[in-house]
């Protein structure tokens, strides 16, 4: 019980500030937990990752204190018209934001702080940015465990 907490602040911590990486600290965590520990210790960290982004996604969406942003949105160029395209293609098809936000999150293609802060401009649901995101990051988090036991499992011995 005591690690699924741990990786849950851990996710958030590492979220906000990604200097660490939860990854690692799960992967760290399979050889010391069992499968059980370990499932909800992923389940407790995709919840941590998503609490932990949106920060990004606030600052994105203007709800919190970002100049570099609201300065580059306003500043008439590449930047600006890029955002606004993906703003108008979020608004018109949900669904493409939607998988965007999975992609990013399950592969971090593009890598997913950028995400965060794209939806926040493109004003995507916050519900469904949570949803999206915790579904997609705990499936990310389910494979981190469970793989290397996996791999193993093919070793002759």
């Amino acid at each position: 019980m005591i690690e699924t907490a741990l990786a849950f602040v851990a996710a958030i911590a590492f979220a906000v500030v990604p200097v660490f990486s939860i990854e690692v600290y799960l992967v760290g965590a399979v050889i010391t937990v069992d499968d059980g520990a370990l499932a909800a210790m992923a389940v407790a960290a995709g919840a941590g990752q998503t609490l932990g982004k949106l920060p990004y996604y606030y600052a994105g969406r203007g709800s919190l204190s970002a100049p570099w942003i609201r300065r580059r949105a306003r500043t008439p160029g590449k930047w600006a018209e890029r955002a606004e395209g993906w703003r108008r293609r979020a608004e018109e098809q949900p669904v493409w934001g939607a998988g965007l936000v999975a992609l990013s999150s399950l592969v971090s293609v593009p890598p997913f702080m950028v995400v965060c802060v794209l939806v926040g401009v493109t004003r995507m649901n916050v519900v469904l940015f949570c949803a999206v995101t915790f579904a997609s990051r705990t499936a990310r988090f389910l494979v981190v465990v469970f793989a290397p036991a996996w791999g193993l499992s093919f070793l002759p011995g």
